[in-house]
């Protein structure tokens, strides 16, 4: 927990940190009122980085206009997975993609249909769970995720298993999360977030919860062996794994990301994987 969430903890109630299993279903109701009430907070504080209609990868600043991980979208059907307010859609949309953008919280989407009407790019939104998609199977042609959906919710093969199902045999499915190693680190942009404090191996949630034990927040660490074999089992290849370095002049500090820590070990892993045929 930190300042930065004071409200939104204060909200639901928050009285301290677990270490201990949350199931699907817990993570989604955790989850879903979480970014509820930290929406407002949460776009106050990073809205004018994230732009309206722009596509940031991850909090190192690489855009999909210069990367082009997903290759040529024009005219592609393109899911995002875990949109917040959606910008990366609506850059994709401006692009000539044809795009859907789905997340958990209906405080986020109410961002984005707000952010829909401020820019004219008008982006299909559904309130979904990554790990029970709404939509049939071989709609897509592409699917992403900046940061979004992954890391909360409890099975990630069933997320990746439910994005499987809805791509077309050969599509991508890029997405960015947390990098793994961050896990063993305090959640800290200071000197303090450079003392290692758990283990790598300890995959135990980390679990926000009220005075009765309810959980208001859960996160999910997954190893980079984690990934790939729950990518691998649900018919996906990893065709690059992407650790952006910490650009020289960039001074933005985003929750734990700092200039201190970016020098030393990456914060973000970008996965770059295609549906096999």
């Amino acid at each position: 927990m930190s300042n930065q969430h004071a409200s939104a903890e204060q909200a639901l109630g928050t009285a301290g940190i677990v270490k201990r299993g949350a199931d699907a279903a817990e993570s989604r109701a955790a989850n879903r009122i979480w970014w509820d009430a930290d929406a407002d907070d949460y776009h106050d504080t990073h809205g004018d980085f994230l732009g309206a209609a722009d596509f940031l990868w991850c909090p190192e600043g690489l855009r999909e206009e210069e990367t082009r991980f997903l290759g040529e979208i024009a005219g592609q059907r393109i899911l995002e997975v875990g949109c917040g307010s959606a910008p990366c859609a609506r850059w994709l949309k401006a692009n000539g993609a044809e795009v859907t953008a789905f997340d958990i919280s209906e405080g986020m989407l109410r961002h984005a249909r707000e952010n829909n009407a401020k820019t004219g790019v008008d982006v299909p939104l559904v309130q979904a769970s990554a790990d029970q998609l709404p939509f049939a199977g071989g709609s897509f042609d592409a699917a992403c995720s900046a940061f979004g959906a992954v890391p909360f919710v409890a099975d990630v093969q069933e997320v990746f298993s439910e994005v499987a199902r809805v791509l077309k045999p050969g599509s991508p499915w890029v997405f960015s999360v947390n990098h793994p190693m961050r896990w063993i680190f305090p959640d800290d942009p200071g000197p303090l977030g450079l003392t290692v404090t758990q283990s790598y191996f300890d995959r135990t949630p980390y679990v926000e919860v009220d005075e009765e034990g309810r959980a208001t927040y859960v996160e999910h660490h997954r190893t980079l062996g984690d990934y790939v074999r729950a990518l691998t089992a649900t018919g996906f290849v990893v065709e690059d794994l992407v650790e952006p370095e910490w650009p020289k002049g960039h001074t933005r500090v985003w929750g734990q990301w700092s200039p201190l820590r970016g020098k030393l070990f990456p914060g973000t892993a970008i996965f770059r994987t295609r549906l096999t045929s």
